[in-house]
């Protein structure tokens, strides 16, 4: 198999995305549970990597559609060069850094799939996308799945809350409620969510590394990806997973609701359900998106707590300009690279400038395991409230119901 210096070239870069769709989705599994103080930050890095490493390896459903299903490779008279997929990445490589940065939890999965829209609209034409599969396979999982995850996470906490609720058989009154239970729980589950991330959003690389293989003629049309593709792009994303992403890990631990355990162990389980159902059928879902509307599903399940509708709100419009914004990126670099080699050269070094310049720009406000206070401070708030509220309660049979 004779690899071309441009076809090196997409798979390095197509492997740096997946080292950012690593750290960027990270607080999809472990937001909730350093939230509640379940896991510390670097121990949950640390397993949701390792797991992220061995989902990859599980199913390769998700990398067919993406190799064989958004692009008409082969048919239609359509080919996809190595420079349109160079040029695809590039959009969803600097939308992930963008939103990152930002502390927004965008989609990694339609940073990528705008990005090889746009560049393959430029660069052949709008017959060069299955519109239908973009559909059935894309769009449509990304407006009801955070829906219907959102729902049964609601049900989820509002059985949790309802099974595990304590009163006093005489009076009727509620009790001191005991749900640390639950905290031993979300170990479990974050951990399936982590696992079930590696069988979906690894398998979004493997899939762009197969389509650029078989645009360069190296593999026939139609196969699925080969072992040492799995295996790269399953060290990559579980490299990019153990770097952390704490500033969307604070936005997603505590800046949508305050999560209590219970409320974390819902949200991941309805997360794990999705995802692994929809790897099962080969939908492209963002995991992104369905954590986030879990853990607005449980905010919403739980008596008296509150969700930050504003945060809500940002979240939803980066949501909503992902795809088209990553096309915009994806189909500039597309004219660029039409230019040939220096055009190829020109947006290299353009978007590692932009990338450096990210990474430089965050060490102004750095975030990590060290200083992310709100995660931090909201598990200690937990365990602090659970003290006091034994003190104050110590020698009565009778208290206000603890929405732990």
């Amino acid at each position: 198999m004779e690899i071309t210096f441009m076809v090196a070239l997409v798979i390095a870069l197509a492997l740096f995305f997946d080292f950012t769709n690593g750290f960027h989705d990270t607080a999809n599994a472990m937001a909730t549970p350093i939230a509640t103080g379940a896991i510390k930050p670097k121990t949950a890095v640390a397993l949701a990597a390792a797991l992220n490493l061995v989902g990859a390896f599980l199913s390769t459903e998700v990398a067919k559609t993406i190799s064989g299903g958004i692009i008409r490779e082969g048919t239609d008279g359509v080919h996809i060069t190595p420079e349109i997929i160079f040029a695809g990445l590039m959009g969803a490589v600097l939308w992930n850094m963008f939103t990152w940065l930002k502390g927004l939890p965008s989609s990694s999965s339609h940073a990528l799939f705008g990005g090889l829209i746009g560049a393959a609209i430029v660069s052949i034409g709008f017959n060069s996308v299955n519109f239908d599969t973009v559909l059935q396979k894309v769009i449509l999982p990304a407006v009801f799945s955070p829906i219907l995850a959102g729902i049964v996470a609601y049900v989820c906490t509002k059985l949790a809350y309802a099974l595990t609720s304590r009163h006093d058989p005489e009076t009727g009154d509620k009790l001191t409620q005991k749900r640390g239970g639950f905290k031993t729980g979300q170990i479990f589950t974050s951990s399936l969510v982590a696992l079930a991330h590696g069988t979906n959003d690894a398998q979004k690389t493997m899939g762009v590394i197969t389509l650029v293989l078989i645009a360069a003629g190296t593999q026939p049309t139609g196969s699925g990806p080969q072992i040492w593709v799995i295996a790269v792009c399953a060290l990559a994303i579980a490299i990019g997973t153990y770097t952390g992403g704490w500033r969307i890990i604070r936005t997603m631990g505590a800046g949508l609701t305050e999560v209590k355990p219970a409320q974390g162990f819902s949200a991941e389980a309805s997360t794990a359900s999705a995802i692994l159902a929809s790897s099962h059928l080969g939908f492209a879902l963002s995991t992104t998106q369905v954590a986030s509307g879990s853990v607005i599903g449980s905010g919403l399940g739980r008596r008296g707590t509150s969700v930050r509708w504003g945060t809500v709100g940002r979240i939803a419009v980066g949501w909503l300009f992902t795809l088209p914004a990553a096309a915009v990126v994806g189909a500039l670099t597309g004219l660029l690279v039409g230019a040939g080699t220096v055009g190829v050269v020109i947006a290299a070094v353009a978007g590692i400038g932009v990338v450096v310049y990210m990474f430089w720009y965050s060490r102004k406000s750095h975030v990590g395991h060290h200083n992310a206070v709100e995660v931090e401070e909201a598990g200690t708030a937990v365990r602090f409230r659970k003290k006091k509220s034994g003190k104050q309660r110590s020698g009565k049979n009778v208290s206000k119901d603890v929405q732990a």
